[in-house]
């Protein structure tokens, strides 16, 4: 995790985390999640060193689990079983699960590690692996990084990393060892698809990460019927980091003579508020953004948005799923409550809220929840999510086809047609997400 001062309009600094909801560990991302973080650098390090030495006030003896853990220690049947990090970890987890606040929670010291900050870019050799059967196996490099000039391919094993087997490695300790300083090498044994062997030595670079793609699943924009589709503009945002804003102007300036714009984010975890602020901008010329609510439910001014935006007349529609979370939801929030988009898909994530992070002497690192964000409309986001106006979910015939139909909607929306199957479609129970989050909010 990185922290990143940025001065919003109520004067805090924006600190920042990009985590992601993948079913992979990454050595581009190597933690799942997504969440914006906003605090006074000062105050976050003020409430580390506090939180590191502060004793119990409550009344509850904490001492006990101490006690818990040595008489396991000393008679439970299998010692084996015994770990004491596993049960520190429980133990934490436990404690902050009680508080039902998915931005509350604890990073540990390898996570933290091997994590990316909201810069976009790290430091290695530029691939993803996973843990699969017992083996650290690529799933794929990043294009233009050393490891795909390596020669490196999806579905290739890892057998060593300079010279230590990676048998009972977990995908963490093979980021934390293939990780490393810009210009060092790394040597790496895999197994390729073939079953050939070959031991590679990789020079470590600077690995950047886009976050903005304007090329299509499949490579090319079809509809449901199949026809190619020239005149609507894709864009997808994969993350909000510190290079997204101006990867999207990049990307809004190619879409000259679009007759629309579908924003696909779906799986897209959140990041950085100041940059989800900038990229509405570019789709508003006024209008609200987003309200925050502190501790004490005391509200501060809204982020309202500026004229001059490269995109605030073009036609917009939003493609959501269940992983899109915190800065993704309130950019379609954004831009569904200024009428400026339709949201099609499925009802987000529901991560609305405002994190601190504080440094934990275990190299760890604690996220609290200071604030709550509100939509334009004063809707909570967090618990709640943003519900699509077109409901349109994929079946397994439609993942087993590779037929996206949620895409295929979102172009009828934008080009007046209907090649979407009709089994796809269902009618959203508010046609404003806003407002059902408000009636939702109870529950």
């Amino acid at each position: 995790m990185v922290e990143a001062p940025n001065t919003n309009s109520s004067g805090r600094y924006l600190l920042a985390t990009v985590v992601g909801l993948l079913a992979v560990s990454l050595i581009v991302l190597a933690f799942a999640v997504g969440y914006v973080v906003r605090g006074d650098s000062k105050t976050a390090t003020t409430a580390s060193s506090t939180n590191s030495s502060t004793t119990d006030t409550s009344g509850a003896n904490f001492s006990n689990l101490n006690q818990i853990v040595k008489l396991l220690q000393d008679k439970y049947v299998d010692p084996d079983k015994i770990d004491q990090e596993s049960l520190y970890q429980a133990a934490i987890n436990g404690m902050l699960q009680t508080l039902s606040d998915s931005g509350v929670f604890y990073v540990d010291p390898n996570t933290v590690k091997t994590s990316v900050g909201p810069s976009g870019t790290f430091e290695g050799i530029g691939a993803t692996v996973s843990s699969s059967n017992n083996q650290i196996v690529i799933v794929a490099p990043i294009e233009g990084t050393p490891a795909e000039r390596a020669g490196i391919k999806a579905g290739d094993v890892i057998e060593e990393v300079d010279g230590e087997s990676t048998d009972g490695w977990t995908q963490e300790k093979a980021v934390i060892k293939i990780r490393g300083p810009r210009g060092s090498t790394v040597s790496i044994k895999v197994r390729h698809t073939d079953g050939t062997e070959e031991t590679l030595s990789i020079e470590r670079d600077e690995i950047k990460v886009q976050s903005v793609t304007t090329v299509p699943p499949g490579s090319v924009l079809k509809d449901g019927a199949g026809t190619t589709i020239d005149d609507v503009g894709y864009i997808h945002i994969r993350e909000f980091s510190l290079t997204t804003a101006d990867e999207m102007r990049t990307a809004l300036q190619g879409m000259t003579g679009k007759k629309g714009i579908i924003l696909d984010l779906r799986n897209n975890p959140g990041g950085l508020l100041d940059t989800t602020v900038q990229v509405a901008d570019e789709f508003l010329d006024s209008g609200t953004i987003l309200e925050e609510r502190d501790r004490g439910d005391q509200a501060n001014p809204p982020i309202t948005a500026k004229r001059g935006g490269l995109a605030t007349q073009i036609p917009v529609v939003i493609i959501l799923n269940r992983f899109s979370a915190s800065g993704s939801e309130v950019l379609s929030a954004a831009l569904h409550d200024n009428n400026r988009a339709t949201i099609v898909g499925e009802k987000s994530f529901g991560k609305g809220t405002v994190n601190v992070k504080n440094d934990l002497r275990d190299g760890g690192q604690l996220y609290v929840s200071v604030a709550k964000w509100l939509t334009p409309n004063g809707a909570q986001i967090d618990g709640v999510g943003i519900r699509p106006d077109i409901e349109v979910k994929l079946s397994n015939d439609d993942i087993d086809a590779r037929r996206d139909t949620q895409l295929f909607k979102a172009i009828d929306v934008l080009r007046g047609t209907n090649t979407t199957p009709a089994q796809a479609t269902a009618p959203s129970a508010s046609t404003t997400p806003a407002a059902d989050a408000t009636s939702a909010a109870g529950g």
